[in-house]
């Protein structure tokens, strides 16, 4: 394995600010780890691997049918409402990122917070999410590219998801997107910040283009989110109304990735807890803009709504030609959003190698010299999504569920964090440690409303599972052809902890130690 015991450099490798560099190397070296990924990242490039994460150009694009089909119109409200529980996460992830500047975020902090076992369960929950996450977003393509160009639509002559041939080359342009993103990752963080940084701004220009596109284009004024819709007309809407929330809680998460590029970040205690609540709260305004004016510019609000989503209203408002340049700016989206959760799940992945915590410890901790970049977990990656990819050409409703569940685990991945959190708190938590930044700036915190945010995140979390892995036969199983997929998230979860138990590292001790909430 790695060594991590070792002196850091004085002077670590690509850094811009080299008095915060050093002082950034000497923090991480306090918690047992020197410095061998190359810290290059500023303020931007921190923000932009959690917004393209999020990547709302990409997410509401596809899941804007789903919760208007569920809560009709009013849907729009658990946009908010999800946005708010969210944010309440990622206060506690920005005082705990402040505090616990490593790669590998989730895992680190939750073994800070609870202790090795879940601490280890928090990055396997994790990264189990976030290669079927990478996976569905690789996948997304065959939605946009058959429609750019006919040419992209290699395999067969029907490009819809579902058919033979349209899933078939789903999997064929996933896999190649995959080959492309896990390239750029092994050549290094560097390409990765110059090529994900354009796309950001990209997806940025996109979304306000859209926004402005609808509102110019409103055929109805905003009280139409009062609309309840069909689903209003009848008794029960306030359970039509929680389904519909599902679709901000698919597209709202992984804005805590900032924490997990935290040793290639300069400055992390500072940039980290900012970042990550700003990429949510972006987020958060963008997709609410793009929700109202979808709303306000839809040709019609009943079924074809439901079903054509945001393409449909799109190519009502643009017309062919802009349609399609909109649907090239949705593949650079889908193209940036996939970069970003394979170059988390890279970190986490190597982060807990580092500790001799996963199997092949040894190689999966490798950190290539040149690119300072653990190149053997973005190739494995890259790997087991295109094999996850796989499973859309047997059966396109499995891969969807896949998708669809995987969410559950990121959101047990943050209770593994806020709860352990809560208690630690409830001890006395935040105390000793360090105080300020690199730069000798007080870190962020809450202060005396620490412990009723995380009260609230951690009973928002709970609620948020249980929502997720309700069995809904018309979320999980809309054909009724195989009932056992209502239950895909019980069996999903279940399934992650019995495999976890097979990989937990047992009869080792933990050659990194650490004492709980210090």
């Amino acid at each position: 394995m790695t060594s991590t015991a070792m002196k850091p450099p004085a002077e670590p490798p690509n850094s811009a600010d080299g008095h915060t560099a050093v002082g950034d190397t000497h923090d991480l070296s306090e918690f047992g780890y020197d410095q061998q990924l190359h810290r290059s990242l500023g303020k931007f490039a921190s923000f932009a691997a959690g917004f393209s994460f999020v990547s709302i150009l990409t997410t509401i694009f596809q899941l804007f049918g789903l919760g208007f089909g569920f809560g009709g119109p009013a849907f729009f409200w658990t946009w908010p409402i999800v946005y708010a529980g969210q944010f309440l996460v990622a206060l506690c992830f920005a005082e705990i990122a402040a505090r616990y500047p490593i790669s590998g975020a989730i895992y680190q902090w939750s073994r800070r917070m609870g202790g090795e076992v879940i601490g280890w369960f928090g990055g396997w929950f994790m990264i189990i999410a976030q290669i079927v996450t990478a996976s569905a977003a690789a996948i997304a393509l065959q939605v946009v590219l058959p429609s750019v160009w006919t040419g992209f639509q290699i395999i067969g002559d029907d490009p819809t998801l579902t058919s033979t041939s349209g899933a078939a080359n789903a999997v064929l342009l996933g896999s190649i997107l995959l080959v492309i993103v896990t390239a750029i990752n092994c050549v290094g963080i560097r390409w990765m910040s110059r090529i994900n940084n354009i796309g950001v701004t990209c997806e940025l220009v996109g979304v306000t283009a859209v926004v402005l596109a609808l509102f110019t284009h409103a055929q109805r004024g905003p009280d139409v989110v009062f609309d309840t819709g069909i689903p209003g007309q009848q008794p029960g809407y306030i359970w039509a109304f929680i389904v519909s929330g599902l679709m901000a809680a698919y597209v709202m998460v992984g804005f805590g990735s900032a924490g997990e590029l935290a040793e290639e970040t300069r400055n992390p205690r500072r940039i980290a807890p900012r970042t990550i609540r700003l990429a949510l709260t972006v987020s958060a305004i963008g997709g609410g803009l793009m929700l109202l004016g979808a709303l306000m510019a839809a040709p019609t609000l009943d079924d074809q709504l439901a079903a054509g989503g945001l393409p449909y209203v799109l190519d009502s408002v643009l017309g062919s030609f802009w349609g399609k340049v909109l649907l090239c700016d949705v593949a650079v989206a889908i193209f940036i959003c996939t970069l970003a959760i394979q170059t988390a799940c890279s970190r986490l992945m190597f982060s807990m190698a580092r500790d001799g915590r996963l199997p092949f410890s040894k190689t999966l901790s490798h950190v290539n010299a040149r690119t300072g970049t653990p190149i053997a977990p973005s190739i494995l990656i890259g790997v087991l999504c295109v094999g996850i990819l796989l499973v859309n050409v047997g059966n396109s409703a499995i891969f969807a569920t896949l998708a669809s569940v995987c969410i559950i685990l990121i959101y047990l991945a943050y209770l593994a964090v806020t709860a352990p959190m809560l208690y630690r708190r409830l001890q006395g938590w935040p105390k000793g440690g360090a105080t300020v930044d690199s730069e000798g700036r007080k870190l962020f915190t809450m202060g005396r409303i620490g412990i009723v945010v995380n009260v609230l995140a951690v009973l928002y979390g709970a609620l948020m599972v249980v929502n997720l892995a309700w069995p809904r036969a018309e979320v999980f199983d809309p054909s009724g052809e195989m009932p056992i997929l209502q239950w895909a998230g019980p069996i999903c979860i279940a399934v992650t902890v019995l495999v976890g138990i097979a990989c937990f590292p047992r009869g080792t001790e933990h050659p990194k130690p650490v004492q709980l909430g210090a």
